[in-house]
C-alpha cells in the first residue's frame, strides 16, 4: 500500500514500518505498508476522464448495472473510471478468501483501501460505558478488526461510539468513551490501524448517539493522543448537525484522518442537494490532503444511468 498524508498537510509521510517503531510519537500522520505484490503488472492509466484529483472511493454495488456483481469485476470498473480507492463497511463480514482477492486486486490497480467498519453499536450503549461486558465486546472488535486490516491493507475503520446513556451524567459518559478508545488504541497502535470516530446526525438518521459533532470528537481526540485515535468527517452528517463545514473541517484539520461524502437532503451523490462540494473539494485540495474520500451515499436515479450520473457529478466537483 502506498505511503499517504492523513491531517495536517505538512505533515510528514510515515511508512508504517515507522510507524510501528515509533508509535505515539507518530502522533499526527500515519500511512500504510507495501500490500503483497500481484504477479500481473498494473494496469495503464484510464482512457475515460484520467483518475480524479482525489481518491474518491465507491463502495461496492455502486456500480453492479456497468460491471455485475463479481467484486473484482467492479474493481476494475473503479479503475477504469478513474477512482483510486474503495470503501466497503462490509468488509470484516466478508469471508478471508474474499478479503485477501480483494485486497490482491487493488494492490495490482493501484488502488487503496479505505474504511472498514469496526464497531458499531445500534440501539445500545457501548464506549459511553463502564461496564465490563461492554468493555470486553469492544475489545473483541478491535482485535477482529486488526486482523481484517492486515488481510486487506487496511489503515483505517470506522467506529461509531454507539448510544448515549440516558441515565448517566453527560460528563461520566465522556470520560469512558475516552478511556474505552484508550484500551481500544492500545491493540491498534502496534497494528498501525487506525479508528476513525464517526460524528452521526441525530436529527434525521440516528437518534439517540453519543458522538454527533465534529468539536465534539476533536475534544475526544485530544484527550485520548493517540495516533490511533482520529476523526471520520462525514460532510453529510454535518451538514445536518452543524453546518459550518468548511469552518469546521479547519479548526479540527489535526486530528481529521477521513472524509466521507453525500448530499443533503437525500444522502445521493454531490450536485443532488445544497452542499457545495465544488468548494468543499477544492478546499481540500487546496489543504494538500492526499487521504480518501468515501463515496458513502446512495445514487440518485436507478440503473445504468444513475451510475454514469455519479461518475458524472464527481468529475463535475473535482475539476
Amino acid at each position: 500500500m502506498r505511503n499517504k498524508t492523513v491531517g495536517s498537510p505538512d505533515t510528514a509521510r510515515i511508512p508504517r514500518r515507522q510507524f510501528l517503531a515509533g508509535g505515539a510519537a507518530a502522533a499526527t500522520a500515519l500511512a500504510a505498508g507495501a500490500a503483497p505484490g500481484a504477479a500481473a503488472a498494473r494496469p495503464a492509466q484510464p482512457a475515460n476522464g484520467g483518475a480524479f484529483q482525489l481518491k474518491y472511493a465507491p463502495h461496492f454495488g455502486m456500480f453492479r448495472h456497468h460491471a455485475g456483481n463479481d467484486h473484482l469485476d467492479q474493481l476494475r470498473f473503479m479503475h477504469d473510471e478513474g477512482f483510486r480507492a474503495l470503501e466497503d463497511n462490509g468488509m470484516g463480514g466478508r469471508e478471508p478468501a474474499l478479503q485477501e482477492k480483494i485486497a490482491a486486486e487493488l494492490d495490482r490497480l493501484g488502488m487503496e483501501m479505505g474504511v472498514f467498519v469496526a464497531h458499531t453499536s445500534w440501539g445500545g450503549v457501548s464506549f459511553a460505558s463502564s461496564d465490563s461486558s461492554a468493555r470486553e465486546a469492544i475489545e473483541a472488535d478491535m482485535k477482529k478488526a486488526v486482523e481484517v486490516g492486515k488481510r486487506v491493507n487496511a489503515t483505517w475503520c470506522t467506529v461509531v461510539p454507539g448510544q448515549l446513556d440516558p441515565g448517566l451524567e453527560w460528563e461520566y459518559q465522556t470520560a469512558n468513551v475516552v478511556e474505552n478508545l484508550k484500551r481500544a488504541a492500545a491493540i491498534l497502535e502496534p497494528a498501525g490501524l487506525v479508528a476513525v470516530l464517526e460524528p452521526l446526525n441525530h436529527w434525521t438518521n440516528h437518534p439517540g448517539v453519543f458522538l454527533t459533532g465534529i468539536p465534539q470528537a476533536y475534544q475526544i481526540c485530544k484527550a485520548v493522543g493517540s495516533p490511533s485515535v482520529k476523526i471520520l468527517d462525514d460532510i453529510y452528517h454535518q451538514q445536518i448537525t452543524e453546518g459550518n463545514l468548511i469552518p469546521n473541517l479547519d479548526r479540527a484539520w489535526d486530528e481529521i484522518a477521513y472524509i466521507q461524502v453525500g448530499d443533503n437532503p437525500g444522502r445521493k451523490e454531490p450536485t443532488t442537494g445544497e452542499i457545495n462540494y465544488l468548494n468543499v473539494f477544492r478546499h481540500l485540495k487546496s489543504k494538500g490532503f492526499d487521504g480518501i474520500v468515501g463515496m458513502e451515499h446512495g445514487n440518485s436515479k436507478p440503473g445504468r444511468e444513475g451510475e454514469r450520473a455519479v461518475i458524472d457529478a464527481y468529475r463535475e466537483c473535482d475539476a
